[in-house]
């Protein structure tokens, strides 16, 4: 009989991709498209629906031909997918009425603001284990049926629906057949009860969203509806679905309570494992469903930075100081430190655990000897220094320190950050041999539903350490820098506010 493999969809913020994996977790085939980002204003930034179907549509035809695989020889296809991005289409054409409003997007501070003096906020938190934030995808869907003619009225009709980007793609692969969403991409939206694992009537009446647009809440590993013939690969049951920070955690074979991952992607994202009971913070931190498998939830805490692997992005597509992230990591390990430049990049707000979304970026500490390769170390140092924020709330939330932390996505193939991370967090910072963890989380997750691994233990087997980041100074060394880090931070704050 002829071998069997896993098809991976992995629609990330930048670009969408498709993998295809075998047995061992082991990447056959890729490809990868990226698409344009819109930035109507500032603050705002969006995503042409059609472009997202589009590019991943090409992308999955393409990662099983270079395969050089039919249909027959997928097993299942897994979908990840960026979290809390919204799109809304007509039910009968399948025509978006606006761009995809894209995590990052702001234009809804005002509106979360006013929840907040309406003293909506502990409310929200005990339902849905999420703060009032822009961030979240239910005050972007009252947005569009707010400021597109007519869009209201057709929504109170029965004739739009909504969803995350899981959703829009399933409903495009299945011929429209499935509207669908999974628990960790509904538990994103601020419309979603935590513990009763459904729509929530109080919420979706507060954030005027009709029920009857959202999709149907599945668990992350089910067959949810089978790709039409009529696209390509034709026939093969779509099983797994995953919002992209779950999938990691996922991934990195995270199964048991107080093992952590940092994905280092757009943004970063810190999630610990916290076992079978949902565990509030209380140090601004997210409660979020990890996944739901047979029958079984699970729950992590996750805090959130907004503006990761991008500030490098920003290095070389806006100021152009650089042409590669390679370049920034050169320039970088040419200077000792960044000689007491403090780059804060707040461009969207600052995430977890500030929540303001009036932060903006900011440079401190700049002399006339300040360089690019000060600025390429200052930047690198910023993605660390937000997420070492993250692993402290953390650690105080869950009265668990972190001895080991698993790290992933694009930038976390920096040697000088990674290793500016272990010394910082004064714990090991080991990446795994097959860094596509988001990719292989979503792909566990379709091959466990169609029997293609028997269980966790056999996932477990693939995990295998590539590199180990031992710490190198003494936590002593480095309160310094954290105490100026907290000094620009603050400097950043509330700059945009009335």
């Amino acid at each position: 009989m002829e071998s069997k493999y896993i098809l991976a969809i992995d629609q990330g913020t930048t670009s969408s991709r498709a993998i295809v994996f075998d047995q061992t977790g082991r990447t056959i085939s890729t490809a990868q498209k990226e698409f344009p980002q819109i930035y109507p204003k500032p603050g705002w930034v969006e995503h042409d629906p059609m472009e997202i179907w589009s590019s991943q549509s090409t992308v999955t035809a393409e990662a099983v031909s270079r395969a050089n695989l039919d249909s027959t020889r997928i097993a299942a296809v897994g979908i990840t997918n960026q979290r809390e991005t919204v799109v809304v289409w007509d039910r009968h054409t399948g025509e978006p009425v606006y761009n995809a409003i894209v995590w990052q997007d702001r234009r809804t501070a005002k509106f979360c603001g006013k929840l907040k003096d309406e003293g909506r906020e502990a409310m929200i938190k005990e339902k849905t284990g999420l703060i009032i934030d822009p961030y979240f995808s239910g005050t972007k869907i009252a947005w569009i049926l707010d400021h597109v003619e007519g869009a209201r009225k057709r929504a109170e009709a029965g004739d739009l629906i909504c969803g995350t980007v899981d959703s829009w793609l399933i409903w495009k692969f299945t011929g429209r057949a499935a509207h669908v969403t999974d628990v960790t991409n509904a538990c994103r939206t601020l419309l979603f009860n935590l513990k009763e694992e459904d729509w929530d009537d109080e919420l979706l009446a507060l954030f005027h969203v009709p029920r009857a647009m959202l999709p149907e809440v599945k668990s992350c590993s089910e067959v949810y509806g089978h790709i039409t013939q009529n696209l390509y690969p034709g026939g093969v049951p779509i099983a797994g679905i995953a919002g992209d920070q779950h999938a990691a955690l996922f991934g990195q074979a995270c199964f048991e309570p107080g093992m952590a991952k940092n994905t280092y992607g757009t943004g970063c994202f810190l999630l610990m494992h916290t076992g079978t009971e949902p565990v509030p913070s209380k140090n601004n931190l997210l409660t979020t469903i990890a996944w739901k498998v047979d029958g079984k939830t699970e729950y992590a805490l996750e805090g959130s930075v907004f503006i990761g692997g991008a500030v490098i992005q920003w290095l070389r597509d806006e100021l152009r100081i650089i042409d590669s992230a390679q370049e920034c990591d050169r320039l970088a390990e040419t200077v000792e430190d960044a000689g007491g430049l403090y780059l804060v990049p707040a461009f969207a707000g600052l995430g977890a655990p500030h929540w303001d979304p009036h932060a903006r970026g900011a440079c401190f500490g700049m002399t006339r000897g300040t360089n690019r390769a000060h600025f390429c170390r200052a930047a690198l140092e910023s993605i660390a220094l937000q997420s070492y924020d993250l692993m402290r709330a953390m650690e105080k939330d869950s009265g668990i320190t972190l001895k080991e932390l698993r790290v992933d996505g694009g930038a976390s193939k920096s040697r000088p950050m990674m290793q500016f991370q272990a010394d910082l967090v004064q714990a090991e910072v080991v990446q795994p041999e097959i860094v596509e963890t988001t990719a292989l989380g979503a792909a566990y997750l379709a091959g466990l539903a169609v029997g293609y691994w028997k269980d966790r233990d056999e996932i477990l087997k693939n995990w295998k350490v590539g590199k180990r980041y031992p710490p190198q100074k003494e936590a002593g060394e480095m309160t310094p820098m954290l105490q100026k880090w907290q000094q620009a931070v603050d400097r950043s704050k509330e700059w945009a506010g009335e």
